[in-house]
């Protein structure tokens, strides 16, 4: 699939790309990072392979990944009306400001002004809540979200890192008030991190709620760059080297294995793992240099052999809560011998013998 086939996000019509650019590199403010010459570089290329779809957030490098955007295609109508710029908010840069951050309306309407001032333009494409913020009511997050929709300012709203439970609960009060919904959903989606499979897909399938995986490569984990015998070598921190770990390289192997079979990387991969996952949209793929964005943008382009998707999938299905499992042995509970869907349902084996024999 090429990057200029686009999918429409969750249940709406808006159409991005299927790789989405994540921006959380641009500007070097955190010590780490992109230059603001290199990350325009970076933001040119992807919109000449016909990429869309750009992920932000209020508080990436101190607000300047905002401000990069913003001073590159702001002046430009042209450029600006033809992307999906998507940020965030919920992240607090004013330290002692109770309502710097969070999801109040106070603080949401703060953080769309300066969120709008620094990208230079006078509407978001897709505004999503960062994280949940159990302090405030989420009737006040959605409503305080369906005002700025309606007003112009945003077009449509997405969630973060929040529990299914909290986000059904938001959508289904947004239903029922006729506010605007969440349409899509972002969450860590990887080989090593499948967790989201017992709750958060399953929700936004049912929901309709596009999903946008961040983290597909887990901190770069994911391309085989760590290796046994660089792996004290490490100076990532703990977002790393804590799963640098003989499971991890096993894996890393298998991957690499598989990179083998088709002439590919091992973040090609992994990438073109996620994307075909159930419920995904757009993998956000994040990119500190050129050479990066190269190789995974074409993750789009490989066909990983059915033997070798079985094998990744084998190798990092993770045990999940009650009751995922016990459900999945519970298809003779209420099929009873039937077929339905196409799958066929062993008999339960102890209903009654005949239909006659019903109390």
């Amino acid at each position: 699939m090429p990057l200029d086939h686009y999918v429409t996000l969750g249940r709406s019509g808006l159409r991005v790309s299927p790789l989405c650019l994540g921006t959380m590199t641009f500007g070097e403010d955190w010590g780490w990072g992109t230059s603001p010459k290199d990350s325009v570089a970076i933001l040119d290329r992807f919109i000449e392979h016909g990429g869309n779809f750009i992920d932000t957030a209020n508080m990436y490098t101190k607000g300047h990944s905002e401000k990069i955007i913003g001073d590159h295609v702001g002046k430009e109508p042209s450029k600006r009306d033809r992307l999906v710029i998507a940020t965030k908010f919920t992240g607090n840069l004013y330290r002692k400001d109770p309502n710097g951050g969070g999801t109040n309306r106070k603080a949401i309407v703060q953080q769309l002004d300066n969120s709008l001032r620094r990208l230079q333009t006078d509407y978001i494409d897709l505004y999503w809540m960062h994280a949940w913020d159990h302090f405030t009511p989420i009737e006040e997050t959605m409503r305080a979200l369906d005002d700025l929709v309606r007003a112009g300012k945003i077009r449509y709203v997405g969630v973060s890192d929040t529990p299914a439970w909290k986000v059904a609960q938001a959508n289904l009060l947004s239903q029922m008030r006729g506010w605007s919904p969440f349409v899509a959903l972002q969450i860590e989606y990887s080989l090593m991190e499948r967790t989201v499979e017992a709750e958060l897909i399953p929700m936004a399938q049912e929901l309709g709620l596009g999903v946008t995986p961040w983290s597909p490569l887990k901190g770069g984990v994911l391309t085989g760059k760590f290796t046994r015998d660089n792996a004290a070598k490490s100076e990532r921190g703990d977002w790393v080297n804590g799963y640098l770990n003989e499971d991890t390289f096993k894996l890393v192997d298998l991957l690499v294995d598989t990179a083998k079979q088709i002439d590919s990387t091992p973040a090609r991969v992994a990438l073109n793992w996620v994307q075909k996952r159930a419920g995904v949209a757009s993998t956000i793929i994040g990119a500190r240099r050129m050479d990066q964005l190269e190789d995974n943008l074409a993750c789009l382009d490989i066909a990983i052999p059915d033997e070798a998707l079985a094998a990744l999938d084998a190798a990092t299905t993770p045990p999940l809560p009650f009751p995922c499992g016990f459900l999945e042995n519970m298809s003779s509970f209420w099929g009873n011998g039937s077929t339905i869907n196409g799958l066929e349902t062993a008999e339960f084996g102890i209903s009654p013998e005949s239909d006659s024999d019903r109390y």
